[in-house]
């Protein structure tokens, strides 16, 4: 299969998922920020930079030089993300889609810089 089309496919998954999450699930979202101990302020911040970033990421389907640092940044959230369930001691399940987030954002990056 064409890595062009992995990396896109993984693209849209992110930015589809987030935004899903960010904007229809937001009662998950005030949950876990609550029981991480973050701020509102906080909260509101990641929530409009990763809405940011995923719909960069998609339009960076159609224009190129917006796709690596969206993903970039997207990978840095998600990285953060990792932080804040692990100093929580937070399940692995709870933990693994953000991996999962970082790990694609690692092969987006991977491919875009021309590694893979």
């Amino acid at each position: 299969m064409n890595t062009d089309l992995l990396a896109n496919s993984a693209q849209i998954i992110i930015a589809c998922s987030v935004l899903f999450v960010w904007i229809f699930r937001f009662h998950n979202i005030e949950s876990e920020f609550n029981n991480f101990g973050y701020s509102i302020l906080f909260r509101s911040f990641v929530g409009v930079a990763k809405i940011a970033l995923a719909t960069l990421m998609l339009t960076g389907l159609c224009y190129d030089a917006l796709s690596l640092p969206s993903t970039v940044g997207m990978a840095v959230f998600m990285l953060g993300a990792q932080y804040a369930h692990a100093s929580a001691n937070s399940e692995f399940r709870q933990r693994l889609p953000s991996l999962i987030f970082l790990v694609l954002c690692g092969f987006i990056i991977a491919h875009l810089s021309g590694l893979i």
